[in-house]
């Protein structure tokens, strides 16, 4: 599984392994303890696969708060007389970062979930993509203002600012017009037959539901 992950994303490489926290029974408040006893020997195995010292990170899934609680942690080996006997875990600053996409996903089902159905509507998603497409131009408004005030010797420029923008522009496949709007097109059309099955399915489904109300009568 890892070799045909490392294929598809070159780039990425272990770092730690994870795990949720169980509930600790001699806890009165009922709190999850983050280190298990067999922690160690998983952090063993980590340790040959990283390339630096693993992290550990624990996920509380027991959802007694109204947040999923991240740690994570690092070990240091305990040692007597020379020899390794255990590992000592010390929790280290952990920090969420999250991509735009990542974000506008998240955003769209805490949405979801506040409303009455639990589900979004097509304008709401409309919406959604109209905030997007916005601050995607709003950005490529800035790039352009940016690189136009250098040519012009308004400002002087930036090495760093230059070479993130070229490796942004890098990133963008180059692709024709026309192929451009085969794909759009096929894709399209993709789009839609997979709407109109799915149409086709609720109305079926819609269907049997009502038979069977009819019969169970």
């Amino acid at each position: 599984m890892l070799a045909l992950h490392i294929r598809a994303n070159p780039k990425e490489t272990v770092v730690g392994w994870y795990a949720t926290a169980l509930p600790d029974e001699n806890d009165p408040n009922g709190e999850c303890k983050c280190i298990a006893d067999t922690s160690s020997l998983i952090h063993e195995f980590y340790a040959g696969e990283c390339d630096d010292d693993p992290i550990h990170l624990v996920v509380d899934t027991s959802l007694q708060t109204d947040d999923v609680a991240l740690r994570a942690y690092k070990s240091t080996p305990v040692c007597v007389k020379g020899e390794p006997l255990a590992n000592m875990f010390h929790e280290i600053r952990l920090a969420l970062k999250s991509s735009e996409s990542e974000r506008i996903c998240i955003d769209r089902m805490i949405g979801s979930a506040s409303t009455s159905k639990g589900a979004s509507t097509t304008q709401d998603e409309g919406l959604a993509l109209q905030i997007s497409m916005e601050k995607l131009l709003a950005m490529l408004e800035t790039c352009s203002e940016y690189v136009d005030k250098v040519v012009d010797g308004t400002i002087s420029a930036d090495d760093e600012m230059g070479r993130d923008i070229s490796e942004t522009l890098n990133s963008v496949p180059r692709i024709r017009p026309e192929v451009f709007d085969k794909m759009f097109n096929d894709s399209l059309q993709d789009l839609l037959m997979v709407t109109y099955l799915s149409n086709i399915t609720k109305t079926q489904l819609t269907i049997a539901e009502k038979l069977n109300e009819t019969l169970g009568k």
